[in-house]
């Protein structure tokens, strides 16, 4: 992954307008923000900038409005809470082009913030239109992108700006692309990668780049399954994609070639009713009744895994082993996410982990801020996995 401009390189920025691309699409509930992790993030860059003496115009989205106004996905309804995590005054522009951005950029002083509305309320944006592109480019002189899990997708506010304007990462993205860095880019060896979840069939991708990078891929969660069962096993009444039984042959002959190592389950949780406390029991995976289903992998794989841990020097994580949302199938995901976490501690180590249920799970065992880095990022994470070129990062000036 190459360098990238940064906030470093950004010197004389006193009374210059820097459109700023931010994640704000934020949880709200009953008219207010739940949860201002997102808005947390982005602080940093936000603040810096400000000191520094520029004009902030932050850039966002908010929801999915379909290119039109809506009332309830306006970026006014957020404002309040950004004003309280940055501790300072932030305005508010009803659009984020034309007259009423440039009335309140003009009235702005140095080190003023300013939020302008959802730029998903124009059609241009999502589109990429040159026109919509180039009149939010009017507004700024200089362009930086933190918003890192918006970077793969090529929308005006992510990537049609960094042709019209010098553009740079902010924090937050310049942190995720140092981490990823050490994830996938240019790992310390040897490397093993987890990836859970319920189904292949979304993950395809995801598996087929990994086995040609990592030394040992560890796959659990109900996609697991799907492999047993091409491997001749019977996964009883367990979620499984029998139907993906040669794309999983595939992927393991891939890995064979790669000289990857694929680390299946050898025991399971199993129960024959999902909810929480079910009566449940360990077995050998060989060994699944008919009527049963795996919820979670057994202490034995817990082992297992847990010892390709421990001999390796980068781990990256996407998916949790189980069903760990109810207990007791949690077990599994949590006892390997306290581990790598220990072996983080030790200094032995580097673990990066990211998507939706991992940063979930993570959370749930107590361990998400003892690794070396967790991506709150979901699609645009994902994808880096995949091995998929991010158009928000390719487009930025190269340092």
């Amino acid at each position: 992954m190459p360098a990238f401009k940064t906030l470093d390189d950004l010197t004389d920025i006193a009374g210059k307008r820097v459109l700023v691309r931010v994640d704000l699409n934020v949880p709200v509930t009953g008219g207010a923000v739940s949860d201002t992790t997102r808005i947390e993030r982005v602080a940093p860059t936000i603040l810096e900038l400000s000191k520094k003496g520029a004009k902030v115009i932050l850039l966002a989205h908010f929801g999915r409005p379909q290119g039109a106004p809506v009332a309830d996905m306006s970026l006014k309804l957020i404002v309040d809470a950004v004003k309280d995590v940055l501790g300072q005054p932030v305005a508010f522009a009803e659009n984020s082009i034309g007259a009423p951005a440039a009335t309140a950029i003009a009235a702005m002083s140095n080190g003023d913030i300013l939020l302008l509305e959802n730029t998903r309320f124009h059609k241009g944006e999502e589109k990429n239109t040159p026109e919509f592109t180039a009149e939010l480019a009017a507004n700024g002189d200089i362009f930086v992108n933190d918003a890192f899990s918006a970077a793969h997708r090529a929308h005006a506010s992510t990537e049609g700006l960094a042709h019209h304007l010098p553009s740079y990462a902010g924090r937050t993205m310049q942190a995720e692309l140092e981490a990823l860095e050490k994830g996938l880019g240019k790992p310390a060896k040897p490397v093993v990668a987890i990836v859970g979840g319920a189904k292949v069939s979304t993950k395809i991708d995801l598996l087929s780049n990994l086995v040609t990078r990592v030394d040992a891929l560890v796959i659990g969660g109900g996609m697991a399954n799907t492999f047993l069962a091409a491997k001749g096993l019977d996964v009883g009444k367990s979620l499984c994609e029998h139907d993906l039984g040669e794309t999983a042959k595939q992927i393991m002959a891939a890995a064979e070639k790669a000289g990857c190592a694929i680390v299946l389950p050898v025991d399971g949780v199993i129960a024959r009713e999902f909810k929480a406390g079910a009566a449940n029991e360990v077995v050998a995976i060989e060994a699944i009744p008919a009527d049963a289903m795996v919820l979670d992998v057994g202490p034995k794989t817990v082992e297992l895994v847990n010892g390709w841990i421990s001999k390796a020097a980068t781990l990256v994580w996407n998916g949790p082993l189980g069903a760990f949302e109810i207990a007791p199938f949690d077990a599994a995901t949590v006892a390997v996410a306290k581990h790598a976490a220990a072996c983080t501690a030790k200094g032995t180590l580097v673990s990066v982990a990211g998507g939706g249920d991992t940063v979930s799970a993570l959370n749930h065992a107590g361990v998400a801020d003892d690794f070396t880095y967790v991506s709150t990022a979901g699609g645009a994470f994902l994808e880096w996995m995949e091995g998929k070129t991010l158009p928000g990062v390719a487009v930025l000036t190269p340092a």
